[in-house]
């Protein structure tokens, strides 16, 4: 095992979903890592790294305080109004003790724009609700010293054991029609990936706005069924979905904030993983 630093406390508030656990696994071996989980479970109650917390119900204060972490990483899931506020709560932190945040954001916050795909300094502006929930916060904390904070805005992240893709195996067993969008043109990314990128991140001080899709673009239909392909013989239903005539970007490049060669991914590296 590597010597771990002494140098960075790491907190990830969420650290018992599934981008959160990626981030614990990639982290615990070189920093003293802690997180966070809700839901009663005993793997993470005997663990003295892990604490309970509920946004509605806890001070995240409290876990703060116990931890005293010097990078905190929000991976945090649930209802967007309890979030708004724990993210208030945690700028006051950052200031306070010159701790650092890593707010992991989403594409979304640009589902207004649909013609082209959206690099790190363009506007942001989105007409889902959670696109707009995404932007609150991150306007929030780019008021703060630029020291402060890292903000990775995310395509949609795919890993074994994903959502997306425990939903796709459920569907194709149960013979439910999967929806697709044939006019979604996405990047995407693996938890793995993602996981190496956020540490490459802490050991380089970085700060500023990322975006972490894949280099290449693809369409969201296409994309799917080479799940599924590598899934297994299955002969899936689908519901083609249309929001739109034309074709709509959803994808988040880099244009001066990249990453080296070796932390970038290509779609087909996201598949592989899949299949591993």
């Amino acid at each position: 095992m590597k010597k771990k630093s002494d140098k960075e406390r790491i907190l990830i508030l969420g650290a018992s979903g599934f981008i959160g656990n990626a981030l614990y696994k990639e982290l615990c071996n070189y920093f003293r890592t802690f997180g966070t989980f809700c839901t009663n479970n005993k793997t993470y109650e005997n663990n003295r790294h892990f604490f309970q917390y509920s946004m509605e119900k806890d001070d995240v204060f409290d876990v703060l305080q116990r931890v005293k972490p010097t990078i905190i990483i929000s991976a945090l899931r649930g209802d967007f109004a309890s979030q708004v506020v724990v993210h208030q709560h945690i700028s006051e932190y950052l200031l306070r003790f010159d701790s650092k945040l890593i707010f992991l954001s989403s594409a979304n916050v640009f589902d207004a724009y649909s013609k082209y795909p959206s690099y790190e300094f363009d506007k942001t502006l989105s007409h889902s609700v959670y696109g707009h929930f995404k932007i609150k916060i991150e306007n929030m904390l780019l008021r703060l010293p630029k020291k402060h904070v890292v903000i990775a805005r995310l395509p949609m992240v795919f890993g074994v054991s994903s959502p997306r893709v425990n939903e796709l195996k459920l569907f194709l067993k149960e013979q439910l029609p999967i929806e697709i969008f044939p006019n979604l043109v996405m990047n995407v990314t693996s938890d793995c990936k993602l996981a190496q990128q956020i540490h490459y991140m802490i050991n380089r001080r970085k700060n500023g706005i990322f975006h972490l899709g894949s280099s290449d673009l693809v369409h969201h239909d296409e994309f799917i069924g080479d799940i599924i392909t590598s899934l297994g013989q299955y002969k899936p239903q689908f519901k083609h979905v249309y929001t739109t005539n034309d074709e709509r970007y959803l994808a988040v490049l880099p244009k001066e904030n990249t990453l080296p060669k070796h932390l970038q991914i290509k779609s087909t590296a996201v598949l592989k993983e899949l299949t591993v």
